[in-house]
This record gives structure tokens, C-alpha cells and sequence, in this order.
């Protein structure tokens, strides 16, 4: 097998991958909010298919032990299509990972993210931003999906990327900028 072969393999099967072809521009949704870089990225992979991208945008003095705090964004661009009602009801099951949550408090989130997050193709990108308020907002390839302003759920939410308690550590640390 030659090198290049290998090394295409090597990259098929490695998980949080990150990536480096895109610009570090933040994406046009994130104008009104205060000026973002970007913290770090990385691929989600599950068996060896890719199942999105993941960067997080945040704010100057950004500090991670501290995420639950800051005004950030996270924006991922995903490489398969997915029914909006089954992001939300996965989003559920890893917010469940931070510790209790009220099944009603539970049912009345998976509804609000079901009515706001579409199906999404490959190539399509969500957004959520957390503001400095603690509101949630979320974007659709550019378009205003809706808000909660419940600093809760912001909390839970981008917990299930950034907090110890997340399934996937390493694209924690490559979002967090912690490994590159």
C-alpha cells in the first residue's frame, strides 16, 4: 500500500479531524454580535463516515473553563442529511449526559428545537449563537431559525460540545483549541 493510499485511510478513520481549507473569516450571521475568532474546529466521524464539521467562534478573553459564561457561537456544516426532529431529539439525549433534567423541561425544548431546526443536506449549515444576554439564537445556512432566552438550555446546549461530560472529548478539546 503506498503512502498516499495510507495516509487516506489514516484520515477516513481518524476522528475529530481538523480542518484547515476553509477561511477563518466567521460566517456572515455572526455581523451583529461582538467581533468572534475562531477558538478551534474539528470533524465529528462515527465508524469512519464524517457526519459534520464544528467550529467555535468566541469572543476576545475567551477563557474554556469558563464556556459556560461566554458569548459564543458554534457553527457546524454537516456532510449528511438529517430530519430536524432527530437533531433535537439527539441534542435531548446529550444534554441528558450533564446531569437531571426534568422530563417536561425536556419534552418543552425538544419541541422548541424541532420547530426551529430544518432537515439539513450535505453542505447545509446550522448556527447557534449564545449572546451576552445568555439567549440562544439559531441560523440555517444563513436564515434566522428563532431564539430561546433560557440560560438553561444555552447552558445544556452548548454543553453538548463543550462541557466534560460530552461524548465526544477530543472534538471538545479541538473546539475548545486545547489540541490541534
Amino acid at each position: 500500500m503506498d503512502a498516499t493510499r495510507r495516509a487516506l485511510l489514516a484520515a477516513a478513520f481518524a476522528p475529530g479531524v481538523v480542518l484547515a481549507s476553509r477561511p477563518l473569516t466567521p460566517p456572515p450571521e455572526l455581523a451583529a454580535y461582538a467581533p468572534l475568532a475562531l477558538r478551534g474546529e474539528g470533524r465529528l466521524r462515527v465508524l469512519g463516515f464524517a457526519i459534520y464539521d464544528a467550529r467555535l467562534w468566541t469572543g476576545e478573553g475567551f477563557a474554556p473553563e469558563r464556556w459556560a459564561d461566554a458569548p459564543l457561537a458554534l457553527e457546524i456544516r454537516y456532510a449528511r442529511g438529517f430530519a430536524g426532529r432527530d437533531i433535537a431529539e439527539r441534542s435531548i439525549a446529550e444534554m441528558r449526559r450533564q446531569g437531571e433534567l426534568p422530563e417536561a423541561q425536556a419534552r418543552a425544548w425538544q419541541q422548541a428545537m424541532a420547530t426551529m431546526f430544518p432537515d439539513v443536506k450535505p453542505g447545509d449549515r446550522l448556527v447557534g449563537v449564545r449572546g451576552a444576554d445568555g439567549g440562544t439564537r439559531f441560523y440555517a445556512n444563513g436564515r434566522r431559525m428563532g431564539e430561546l432566552d433560557d440560560t438553561e438550555f444555552g447552558r445544556r446546549f452548548f454543553g453538548i460540545w463543550l462541557a466534560p461530560q460530552t461524548s465526544e472529548p477530543t472534538l471538545r478539546s479541538r473546539l475548545l483549541g486545547q489540541i490541534g
